[in-house]
């Protein structure tokens, strides 16, 4: 599944062109290396995204196509948080 794709279905970006923009943008990385939009994801791959002056660290538990809103949480899980100094 593509990473943009899988930013919105799992609710950690609310639209496909912004998870778009934040990538292109070299605000991601997947297991180490910077990622695109189009990158394939794959079960138990490690995502870091920056969001403004934090990092946040993910990793991928399930990938599903279609997902209700309330199950969208148990696609990834949440390893870390860290904010960012100026």
């Amino acid at each position: 599944m593509r990473l943009d794709k899988f930013l919105k279905i799992s609710r950690i970006i609310k639209r496909r062109t912004l998870a778009k923009e934040v990538a292109d943008q070299g605000r991601i990385t997947v297991n180490g290396n910077a990622a695109k939009a189009s990158t394939v994801l794959s079960e138990g791959d490690e995502l870091i995204i920056r969001f403004g002056q934090k990092l946040v660290t993910i990793q991928v538990n399930a990938l599903r196509e279609n997902v209700r809103k309330d199950e969208a949480d148990t696609l990834y899980k949440i390893v870390k948080e860290e904010k960012l100094e100026q």
